[in-house]
């Protein structure tokens, strides 16, 4: 039938209405990566050094984000591969630092080989992870001994005004660590804390509460009253055109990776990073786990199927070398008879993969 007809496209949204949704979903993308860009704060350098070393490390950063804690990393002299599910995000880091590697991935699949990475680091995002499967994951793409950090920048609401813009915008602490202190696969839990502060003009504190997702959650009169709220705090506590000085408390955790799943796999690399999201790979034949040494057997090539010899009870007709030196066919092993070995382990099923340099 024709489109005009009114009968092209059934259920609730027509073709050009779920387009519609999907360029305003990508806006609004857009227009959070920009909110969180300018208004969330970076970390103290110390922090940084404190969770990832100071000697030169392959570093794997999920929940990148627009690159706050990234920036950091790379100016100490490491390796880093950012990913966050958001190419929105990744855009702003990609700005902030100009030939940054980035993959657009999760911590539940990541474009990375087996035993490749000396630290996993996540900021303000490990408390959205799906804990046994991100977990696993992060323990694969390790190296043996190699570390797991996590980081969040909290207020410190021990200070009376930071309390109280705590009671108005509510959200709060979410630093979440119980998922990786009763793992077993990882051990020991490392803990320090770092504090520093945060400028922010009036625009930005507003900013700062726009850019939390609870914020999101509320309706259109809620968001007004918070935000008519943070602007009146703001005024009683602010210092005009220099701003305030928001408190924070920098919560840093690190652990070894210490029971790790099987052997290092052998992985396809890939040096394409606009290719890097996880795809499904059925051609990659991957062998059953264990796999490694089949026999069989033709006939005058070997025992016959009967696991006897053949006819004759010797050689089949025929056997002995040719002359020049070669099997003839029939004589010794031929080509499939008798043991033959698979090479190499087996290959990680079903993910493309990110080669290091």
């Amino acid at each position: 039938m024709s489109p005009d007809d009114g009968t092209a496209e059934s259920g609730p949204e027509s073709g050009t209405e779920r387009a519609a949704d999907q360029r305003a979903q990508a806006l609004s993308f857009a227009a959070m990566a920009d909110t969180y860009d300018r208004s969330r704060p970076s970390y103290p350098e110390d922090a940084a050094s404190w969770l990832i070393g100071s000697a030169p490390s392959r570093v794997l950063e999920l929940g990148a984000g627009t690159g706050k804690l990234t920036e950091l990393l790379v100016a100490a002299g490491h390796d880093v591969l950012a990913t966050d599910p958001l190419p929105e995000m990744l855009a702003h880091l990609q700005a902030r630092l100009p030939g940054a590697r980035t993959a657009v991935a999760t911590a539940e699949r990541i474009p990375a080989p087996s035993r490749s990475i000396d630290v996993v680091v996540v900021a303000q995002a490990f408390h959205w992870f799906n804990f046994p499967v991100a977990l696993d994951e992060i323990a694969r793409v390790l190296r043996p001994d190699g570390v797991l950090a996590l980081v969040w920048n909290v207020r410190d609401e021990g200070i009376p005004w930071v309390r109280k813009l705590g009671a108005i915008i509510g959200g709060g602490d979410t630093s979440v660590t119980a998922p990786l202190t009763e793992s077993p696969l990882f051990g020991e839990v490392d803990e320090q804390e770092f504090r520093f502060w945060q400028n922010l003009r009036k625009d930005e504190l507003i900013d700062l509460v726009r850019s939390r997702s609870y914020f999101e959650l509320m309706s259109e009169t809620e968001r007004a009253d918070v935000l008519a709220r943070v602007g009146a705090l703001y005024d009683d506590y602010g210092r005009g055109h220099d701003g305030m000085k928001l408190p924070y408390l920098t919560r840093c955790f690190r652990a070894h990776v210490v029971d790790q799943p099987p052997a290092p796999v052998v992985v396809e690399p890939i040096l394409d990073l606009d290719a890097t999201q996880p795809v499904p790979r059925p051609d990659l034949g991957v062998p059953a786990p264990g796999a490694g040494v089949s026999t069989s057997s033709t006939s005058g090539g070997g025992p016959t199927p009967g696991g006897g010899p053949t006819p004759g009870g010797g050689p089949t007709p025929g056997g002995g070398s040719t002359p020049g030196g070669g099997s003839t066919p029939g004589g010794g092993p031929t080509s499939g008879g008798g043991p033959t070995s698979e090479t190499g382990p087996p290959e990680d099923p079903g993910t493309l993969l990110i080669d290091f340099k």
